[in-house]
């Protein structure tokens, strides 16, 4: 049997460097396995605006079935368009404007959190 916490964690950290080439700003994981015990992991990001955010999310759904979780939720934003909660499980993601995000400081709540940064992937250089 897979262990899940591992494939959780790959799940996790696949979604988020997805997020990371979709400009969603500020992407965190944040290892919650030994702090929650209704999930292992969450992934948050910062979206540009109400478009980008839906972006983010549809773009979260569509990576859902690849790597093996469950929709816990329907994807979808709150009628503000300030914050998309997905719930799959072991791994819910966060994807919020920068308001939402300041306002609510979920890395502040879950402080005690091993976090791990996903920075953008860098474009290649031209070669001269």
């Amino acid at each position: 049997m897979a262990d899940t916490s591992a494939t959780s964690r790959e799940a996790a950290f696949a979604i988020a460097r997805l997020l990371a080439e979709h400009n969603g700003g500020e992407v965190l994981v944040l290892d919650l396995g030994e702090r929650a015990s209704w999930t292992d992991f969450f992934v948050i990001a910062t979206a540009t605006s109400g478009a980008h955010l839906r972006g983010l999310a549809r773009f979260v759904d569509e990576a859902v079935a690849g790597l093996d979780l469950e929709r816990f939720n329907k994807i979808k934003g709150a009628d503000d368009e300030e914050w998309i909660l997905a719930d799959l499980g072991t791994v819910v993601v966060h994807l919020m404007t920068e308001r939402a995000r300041s306002f609510y400081e979920l890395e502040k709540l879950w402080f005690e959190a091993a976090a791990t940064k996903f920075d953008p992937p860098q474009a290649p250089k031209p070669v001269l």
